[in-house]
Parts: structure tokens; C-alpha cells; sequence
């Protein structure tokens, strides 16, 4: 291309010449752009060496046409003189209109259009077929990039109206390529099927049509082969290396055998442990922080965390921008290591301003009571973090963030600067639901999260079922005292038939009354304390005999008035409030209604839950729950509309609705004083869909008991199977279906379980 430029540049000149001949030069009196049609005029004369009024000399026509060309925008320009006037006549390139995608499945056409659009190429440029070339080569990238290297692409470009040009791409994708076989040569410490499985790319298995790993990626087996030397270096190998690694395709394209040539080197060890430099923080607390020790396999990764925790510890009194350096010492003789971690504190830093942007609605006494942070004082990472994570939980922002930046002129200070996005904290809802135990269930409630932008919530609520009817009214102020203290109301009326809830005969209409307080025992853990007052009034319940009899024990009447308390402990860690991957649950409980009530009884609880990231984007959940309950003073055992109940989509899957456990004298669920709840469950996303933050599928085991007493065999039930949750537009649906095991003749069995809600 550069020879025929300057062939068409030597012609033009030599064209040029003889309208100049006269002179090398004259005064430009008029400067005339011919030719085009969406281009600036503007831009023309940018590139010109002269203006009106100037002269223009015949040795700066090269550099002007030069210019010209540079811009993209011409594929032809000509500089003649007619009289005084300097003429520019060009010929404009055409504009890209239109670039069609044909043939494109696995990739879509948003995904190629971006990916044009970053060398240059998109609806609106203008067109030059050199960049066709580029074209091509940037879609193969792509393709490649997702295993697919039988890809054949056709290009077509059609003139049109107005200069323009329509581009047409047909493309045939062809097979994924599919791994063969990985191996590693050279291996010999440890067994290659370990190794195989620190890769994330693989042979094909019963799971690569959703995970893909058996499709070539020159990225995945980049980060492989990275992962692969961590794997080594972790475990004392500190020369090992990569020689060469070796990617063959079959000549159908369909076949990938990927080879990896290593060098293991020698086992090192570490012989010394040091911990230097200036140590502002007291040493024997980080001398508790180094996770590495004489005598001991060298491995990176302890080593790299106990640099991280040291420096951690050190911003938390302010040294926000230590940093602590790992100086290896090696002995190649005696295949050794010293290890020295040499501690730069750096200044002390101070934070100036905590600044809070975006609550126009929110006061701003509701976030400063959040911070963790303060003004004027030594800046901790662990407490701005903490701050932030603190006004997530509110429920008030859609978003919340955090920037330090230092403050100009100092060397000592930064500021702390919060934006949150407010969402709509207010809450009129009219909704549906329906549940295979409870029917169809009417609600409606008007709620404020944040009345006023005060941080207090009010709310009230209607609840309609086949099972129950409930009326409440709840007030909350999370900040009663300035600790942090919160303090609660709630007034409820409560209509249940337990005719139509899978248990024993009976009606019963509750009123009932409670306050509640919190107390913050740190940032994680919480005391609650309840009182309550109660009125019960059974109703309906003749006709099970074993409702009877226990009437008779609780005494003559239907009819009891209780007062009650209780206090729990809360601990939470999770990292998000839907679908976390990581953190505990737990709650411990403990209830009972007081001497005076005219029944006695008590209840003891405790829940666990814990979240585990075993991949990417799998997790794997564990939950246990354990519940027991009795009577005292004159009430011989706990009443049996307060007995504990298991199964259904919450507790126990694949068998109906609260039918695990004794029965009545009809042989209906009964209940019990003990319950005992396991569950395990692999929860990943939905295979081929791409939005999964609201859907998620599992499978899982599931094991439950309840009774009478204490731990019963004859009650203990199991199940495995599939689940699947789905936060909609309609509300949240959850599905499953399970396999029941060890299972009774007289078992009510629901393999298939589902429960869904709506707002409207």
C-alpha cells in the first residue's frame, strides 16, 4: 500500500505542476473545498498549511495532501490553483449503514458488534476495506476464544444510496472442539490425576454440556497453568517451571490434545523466620500472625498470607498504606529458605472528613449512627469497610460506596467520602399466593421502612389463608438508645383451622400483644428479649379424641390467658441477603410463659445455617435446626397447638406438609415435643441462562425427625432430590422433587412440592 501512494502521490504532483509552473508560489486570495458531503469543512482547513490572505508555496502540497490522507476520510484528493484561489476537490470514502450478522448462534450479535466496535468498526464509521482484514481476524479471536476453530467466514460489502455501504458477515460456526487429553510430562512428586484436578479445563464428562470445561480456551488453560504452579509452590517446588506447553488440533478441528512439559525442581524448607523493620504494632501480636515456621515446607501462599494479615493489622492502627515485603534468603545446597518479612509502616494516617452523599430522603444522623469510622481520628480500614457493609444493611440504598482520597497539601490526612442511591423505602402491597398446604393465601399490607427518613419502620399487615387469617400492627425503632438498642411493638389477631394444615382437628383464635428489645453485643452478634401477652380460645375440637384427653390435662377449660418471655442470640455473617455464597446463620433461643398463665410451658431452640464457595458459581449449604419443648409447674407437658411439626418445602422435602411424626387417635399429624431438622444442598445456577441472580437450582439431602420425647428412630425420615428457587415478577417461586427414603406405611409422601406469591 505504501507504493501506491506514493505512485498516486507522484502522479498528482507531476499533474500539479504545470497549473504552477508559472511561479513556486502565490497569494491565496480564496480556498475552495469541493466534494463533500458529510465532512466538516472545518476539518479540511484544520490540515492546511495556509489561510486566506497567505502564500502558498508548491514544496507544502506533499505535507497538505499527507495531512489530508491521515484523517481516514478520503480515499482521493486533488489541489489545483484556478486564478488566485486554491482549490480542494475530494473524494469522500463511503459510510458504514448497516453490518449484518448471519449464521451467528453461539455468540450474539451484541457480542460481535462490541467486539468490532473495538478496532474501529461500527454503523456510522466510515469504511475502509483494510480494516476488513482486521474484521475477520477479530471475529476468529472470538470464536476461538469459545472452542470453535472449524469457523468459516464470508464478507460481503454492497454499495448504497448517499455514499454509504451495507456490510454482510456470514458466518458458519462449526463444532466445538472438544479436549481429548490433557497431560503433563515431567510430573513425578505428586499423581497426575491430583494435577489434573487443579485445572479447570478437562476431558469431557457427564457435566461439560453446562460447565463447559471440556472446551479449549487459551485463557482458561493460561489461568490452568498458573494454577498449576501455585499447586507447586505451595508445596516447597520454589523452582518449578513451565518449559513448554503444546496445543494439537486434529485436521477435522473437532479434537484438542493439549500437552505441558514441566520441571518439578527440589523440595526447600524453610530454616529461618524473621520478622523485621519497624514494628510500630506490639510484635508479640504479629508474631501470632506468621503462619510459617522452621522445619516447615515452604509455601507461597502462607507466606503471602501472613504478609497480607501483618499489613492488615497494621492499617487498622491507621498504617493504611503498609507495606510488608517477603525477602527470601536460598540456599540452593541445602535446599533451604530464611524468610524475612521486612515491615514498612509508612505515616500514620488521619482521616479528616467522613462525607455522605445522596440521602436526599434519609437524615443524615440515620448513616452517621452506622459509622464505625469516626472524624479526627486514626484511619482503620477494617472500620470504613465496616461502614459500608453497615449502611447496606439497612435496606435503604440501592447502592453504596466508598472512596478515600487524600487530602491535597498533607501527607497525613484523607477523607472518607460515602454515596449511597436511595431506593423507595415506602411499601403499599395488595398480593396472592398459593401454598399445596395453606390454598390460596390473600394479603395486603402498607409498611414505611424508613418513615420520615427517620430509620424507623411501621407497618401493617393482612394475611388471609385456608389455614390461618391474621390481622398485626408493628412499630421499630432500631436506635431506641443511642447504643444502639432497639425497641419494638406488635398487636396481632390470629384465626387458625388446622383442618386444612395436614394436623389434628381443631380451631383456634389467638389476640395477643408483645414488645421486644436488642441489644448489639458486637458487630455480629445480637441479645433480643420478647414479652408477650396472650388469649387463646380453642374451638371445634371434639372430634379428635387425643385433642380431648389433652384439653382435660391443660384443665376443664378451652380458654387460656399467658404471659409470656423470651430472649435469643443472633449471629450472622453472610455476605448477601439473597443467595449468599459465604458466612454463617445461627440463633439460639429460649421462651417460656410465666407462673401466673394459666397454662406453664416452655421452648428451646436452635437454628444453624452456613454458606461454603466450592467453585465459582457453586456453593454448598448446610442447615441444622433443633427444637424441644415441655410443660411445667401444674401443666404436666408441652399443650399440643404449641408441638413442633416437619415436613414440606421448608423442612423436610418429599413428604406432605407437617405429616412427619406421631398422630392422633384418627391417625392425623399429631406433632411433637422434640424436633430435629439436617440439610445439605449444592446450590448452583440455572444451565444456559444468563441471569442468575435471580434463579438457582439444587440438589440436596434431607433429614428430619419429631415426637414425644427425645431422639425416636421410629420418626426419623430422609429424602434427596432437586430443587429450585426463582425470584419472579410474580414473587418468589420455589419448587422441588424428591426421592423419600426409609419410609412407613402410613407416611403421607409428596414428591413433588411447590409454593409461589404475588404482588400486584
Amino acid at each position: 500500500m505504501k507504493v501506491v501512494f506514493h505512485f498516486v502521490f507522484f502522479v498528482l504532483l507531476v499533474a500539479l505542476t504545470p497549473a504552477l509552473k508559472a511561479e513556486d508560489s502565490f497569494v491565496v486570495e480564496e480556498i475552495k473545498v469541493n466534494g463533500l458531503q458529510r465532512i466538516a469543512a472545518g476539518t479540511v482547513y484544520n490540515y492546511l498549511p495556509v489561510t486566506v490572505g497567505q502564500r502558498f508555496y508548491l514544496n507544502q502540497i506533499a505535507p497538505t495532501m499527507k495531512g489530508l490522507f491521515k484523517t481516514g476520510f478520503f480515499k482521493d484528493i486533488n489541489l489545483i490553483r484556478e486564478g488566485n484561489a486554491l482549490v480542494i476537490n475530494v473524494l469522500e470514502r463511503p459510510s458504514i449503514a448497516k453490518i449484518i450478522f448471519k449464521g451467528n448462534i453461539d455468540l450474539s450479535d451484541e457480542v460481535l458488534e462490541e467486539a468490532l466496535t473495538k478496532i474501529g468498526l461500527s454503523e456510522g464509521k466510515v469504511f475502509n476495506r483494510q480494516v476488513l482484514e482486521q474484521v475477520e481476524k477479530e471475529l476468529r479471536r472470538q470464536y476461538f476464544s469459545h472452542g470453535k476453530y472449524g469457523l468459516r467466514l464470508e464478507t460481503e460489502v454492497a454499495n448504497l444510496t448517499r455514499n454509504r455501504v451495507g456490510i454482510k458477515v456470514d458466518i458458519s460456526e462449526g463444532s466445538v472442539a472438544k479436549i481429548k487429553k490433557i497431560n503433563i510430562v515431567g510430573s513425578h512428586q505428586f499423581d497426575m490425576a491430583k494435577l489434573l484436578g487443579e485445572f479447570e479445563l478437562t476431558t469431557s464428562n457427564w457435566l461439560s454440556f453446562y460447565t463447559k470445561d471440556d472446551q479449549y480456551s487459551k485463557q482458561k488453560l493460561g489461568a490452568d497453568l498458573e494454577r498449576l504452579s501455585s499447586y507447586y509452590l505451595d508445596r516447597g517446588y520454589i523452582n518449578f517451571k513451565i518449559d513448554s506447553t503444546q496445543v494439537a488440533i486434529t485436521p477435522d478441528k473437532k479434537s484438542i490434545y493439549v500437552t505441558v512439559n514441566i520441571d518439578e525442581g527440589d523440595l526447600f524448607t524453610l530454616d529461618k523466620v524473621r520478622l523485621t523493620g519497624n514494628l510500630v504494632v506490639n510484635p508479640e501480636e504479629l508474631i501470632k500472625l506468621v503462619s510459617v515456621g522452621p522445619e516447615e515446607v515452604f509455601s507461597r501462599k502462607r507466606a503471602t498470607d501472613t504478609s497480607k494479615s501483618i499489613s492488615d493489622r497494621l492499617g487498622e492502627e491507621g498504617y493504611v498504606f503498609a507495606n510488608v515485603n517477603m525477602i527470601p534468603e536460598i540456599d540452593n545446597d541445602r535446599k533451604t529458605i530464611d524468610m524475612t518479612f521486612f515491615v514498612d509502616p509508612g505515616k500514620k494516617i488521619y482521616v479528616r472528613h467522613v462525607n455522605i452523599a445522596g440521602n436526599t430522603t434519609t437524615r443524615d444522623e440515620v448513616l452517621r449512627r452506622e459509622m464505625r469510622q469516626m472524624e479526627s481520628a486514626i484511619a482503620s480500614t477494617t472500620k470504613i469497610e465496616r461502614s459500608k457493609i453497615r449502611l447496606q444493611q439497612l435496606g435503604f440504598f440501592e447502592q453504596v460506596t466508598v472512596e478515600t482520597p487524600p487530602v491535597v497539601g498533607a501527607t497525613d490526612e484523607m477523607d472518607v467520602n460515602y454515596k449511597v442511591v436511595e431506593k423507595a423505602s415506602g411499601n403499599m402491597m395488595a398480593g396472592f399466593g398459593f401454598s399445596q398446604t395453606q390454598g390460596l393465601v390473600l394479603n395486603a399490607s402498607i409498611s414505611q421502612n424508613n418513615v420520615l427518613g427517620s430509620g424507623k419502620r411501621v407497618d401493617l399487615n393482612f394475611n388471609n389463608s385456608d389455614v390461618t387469617t391474621v390481622y398485626s400492627f408493628g412499630f421499630y425503632n432500631p436506635y431506641f438508645t443511642d447504643e444502639g438498642v432497639s425497641l419494638g411493638y406488635n398487636l396481632n389477631w390470629r384465626e387458625t383451622n388446622s383442618r386444612n394444615a395436614n394436623t389434628a382437628f381443631y380451631s383456634m383464635d389467638t389476640a395477643g400483644a408483645s414488645m421486644n428489645f436488642g441489644i448489639p453485643i458486637n458487630e455480629t452478634d445480637r441479645l433480643r428479649f420478647n414479652l408477650d401477652v396472650n388469649r387463646q380460645n380453642l374451638k371445634d375440637y371434639s372430634a379428635s379424641g387425643s385433642i380431648f384427653d389433652a384439653i382435660q390435662t391443660l384443665g376443664s377449660e378451652a380458654s387460656y390467658t399467658t404471659f409470656g418471655g423470651a430472649i435469643g442470640w443472633s449471629h450472622n455473617t453472610v455476605n448477601s441477603a439473597i443467595f449468599p455464597t459465604s458466612g454463617r446463620q445461627q440463633r439460639l433461643s429460649a421462651s417460656a410463659t410465666v407462673p401466673g398463665s394459666d397454662i406453664t410451658y416452655f421452648k428451646l431452640g436452635y437454628k444453624h445455617q452456613e454458606y461454603f464457595p466450592v467453585a465459582k458459581d457453586m456453593t454448598f449449604r448446610v442447615k441444622g435446626e433443633i427444637a424441644y419443648g415441655a410443660g411445667y409447674l401444674e401443666t404436666k407437658s408441652l399443650p399440643f397447638f404449641q408441638n413442633f411439626y416437619a415436613g414440606g418445602v421448608q423442612t423436610l422435602r418429599g413428604f406432605n406438609d407437617n405429616t412427619v411424626g406421631p398422630k392422633d387417635s384418627q391417625g392425623r399429624p399429631w406433632g411433637g415435643s422434640t424436633k430435629l431438622l439436617a440439610n445439605a444442598e449444592l446450590l448452583f445456577p440455572v444451565p444456559f441462562f444468563e441471569d442468575n441472580q435471580s434463579m438457582r437450582l439444587g440438589t440436596f439431602v434431607d433429614a428430619g425427625m419429631v415426637s414425644d420425647g427425645g431422639f425416636d428412630t421410629e420418626y426419623l425420615r430422609f429424602s434427596f432430590g432437586l430443587s429450585g428457587t426463582w425470584l419472579s415478577p410474580f414473587g418468589a417461586i420455589t419448587v422441588s422433587t424428591a426421592m423419600p427414603m426409609n419410609t412407613k406405611e402410613n407416611d403421607d409422601i409428596k414428591m413433588f412440592q411447590f409454593s409461589m406469591g404475588s404482588n400486584f
